[in-house]
């Protein structure tokens, strides 16, 4: 089953990528610097044609209503049954007394679906390495479309 694929066409003869991204909770201080962060850089994944989908157990109206506050340009995904945290070994047991929250963590993957990147922090007050994620994005996509971007 192909993914479905959320915002704008991309452009033909590369690759789609997706970044995932797992949060422990919308509206706390580091998450909030951490999606800022990525909409802040979102031109550079665009021209890599990257599909950024970021995750947290939250409940759908507060991640839209996350979203809309800060202005987020890609796409926040409910887990709150925790399916893919738990499939997937990202729970945060317990985070000042909050339970079975999302680990703060990156992938990448290719238009193959194989885990090009993966970075799991088990300190919630760490942020993702954007530069490095960034710099990898926009060179999985030179690699694969054969030029120099």
């Amino acid at each position: 089953m192909k993914p479905h694929v959320v915002g704008q066409p991309r452009p033909k003869g590369r690759g789609l990528l997706f970044v995932i991204l797992t949060f422990p909770a919308a509206f706390s201080p580091v998450c909030t610097k951490e999606l800022c962060t990525i909409r802040d850089n979102m031109s550079i994944m665009n021209k890599a044609n990257a599909e950024v989908i970021a995750i947290s157990v939250d409940q759908p109206w507060a991640l839209k209503a996350f979203k809309e506050a800060n202005r987020l340009n890609f796409t926040l995904l409910s887990d709150f049954n925790r399916q893919f945290i738990e499939k997937y070994g990202l729970v945060l047991e317990d985070l000042l007394g909050l339970k079975k929250l999302a680990k703060r963590a990156a992938f990448i993957l290719d238009d193959q679906g194989i885990v090009r990147y993966k970075w799991v922090s088990d300190d919630p007050r760490n942020e993702p390495p954007y530069k490095e994620i960034l710099n990898l994005v926009a060179a999985i996509n030179v690699s694969k479309s054969g030029g120099c971007g």
